[in-house]
């Protein structure tokens, strides 16, 4: 054979082993999806792997907002192979809470978190959880007397500066308003109440015309709400300290027609709405679609021997009418 047929030949011979290792290096769609379907079975593996776990969650009472924050902590809760047992009295109770901690004290669950609705009231079986080495989180309204590992929520007195401050935009420093708060023993509103009431006091001339507590009752709370309304018809702005007053404060003044500024906290799908309708000003949340899943992690780096931040701070954020 002579040179230039072997030249030929060596040519040709090149060009198809490249187009060779070509088809071999690049996978098709359906080779590249393949790779990435077993990459997800294996993820998904590694979290069944881990050890079955229970957590408790204990509401003080049925809400719409504590109902997001289950949501957030069963989607965190579903990667790390963890069931929960959510509790809630009908409307906030201390006999119940209590009853709920010794039922899931006895289960010997791996982990509790309690919105406390008195903070001191429930110290001694918080204490027992831990002491019978269950972990045990606050979340909301804290117990610091008490030997929880941590509490998750937003700076309460800090909250209640943060209304004042909204409402003092609202009336530029001047007129009058009503108040309603929830239960009178929970730790967390007391906050709340003091920081509002100490900025508007040191802050403004504005004059808070009357403080009422629905003590968690949906009923109470519209009639105390609508009894302020009566007695004080003049009344510039409302400020709702907790979640149960946000809501019925809603249905009021739709029902009435009122045209007053309504600020409340918690932000819920029915409080968006409202918002959007002009039945509410303003809103201050404390970020609570969150707080499932810092729960949830939380009480994981307990049960790992992880340290616990003793305050997971889940911040504040004010949310105007319009969205």
């Amino acid at each position: 054979m002579n040179v230039k047929k072997r030249n030929r030949l060596f040519c040709l011979l090149l060009t198809v082993g490249m187009l060779i290792s070509g088809c071999q290096s690049a996978p098709s769609d359906g080779d590249q999806n393949l790779t990435a379907q077993d990459s997800n079975v294996q993820k998904a593996s590694s979290q069944q792997n881990d050890p079955p776990r229970t957590y408790g969650i204990i509401y003080p009472m049925v809400n719409p907002t504590y109902e997001v924050i289950t949501q957030n902590a069963e989607e965190a809760a579903k990667d790390h192979n963890i069931k929960l047992m959510v509790q809630a009295p009908d409307e906030a109770n201390l006999e119940q809470q209590i009853r709920i901690m010794e039922t899931m004290i006895k289960q010997k669950l791996n982990g509790i978190a309690i919105d406390p609705v008195d903070a001191k009231a429930l110290i001694p079986v918080i204490n027992k959880a831990v002491a019978s080495g269950i972990p045990v989180v606050c979340f909301e309204s804290d117990a610091p007397g008490s030997n929880r590992l941590s509490f998750i929520g937003a700076d309460n007195y800090e909250t209640g500066v943060t209304m004042g401050k909204a409402v003092s935009r609202l009336l530029k420093g001047r007129g009058m308003i009503l108040v309603e708060a929830g239960m009178s023993q929970m730790y967390g509103l007391s906050q709340r109440l003091d920081g509002l009431l100490h900025y508007l006091d040191t802050e403004t001339t504005i004059d808070v015309l009357e403080v009422r507590f629905n003590e968690g009752s949906e009923t109470r709370a519209t009639t105390e709400l609508e009894e302020m309304i009566d007695a004080h018809p003049h009344f510039n702005a409302f400020i709702g300290l907790d979640f149960v007053s946000g809501s019925t404060s809603t249905l009021i003044w739709k029902a009435k027609g009122l045209k007053r500024y309504a600020l409340t906290l918690g932000m819920t799908p029915t409080v968006k709405e409202a918002l959007r309708n002009g039945q509410l000003t303003s809103v201050i949340s404390q970020n609570e679609d969150h707080w499932g899943e810092s729960i949830i992690y939380t009480l994981l780096q307990a049960n790992t021997g992880k340290k616990v931040p003793e305050f997971v701070d889940s911040g504040i954020t004010e949310i105007g009418a319009g969205l």
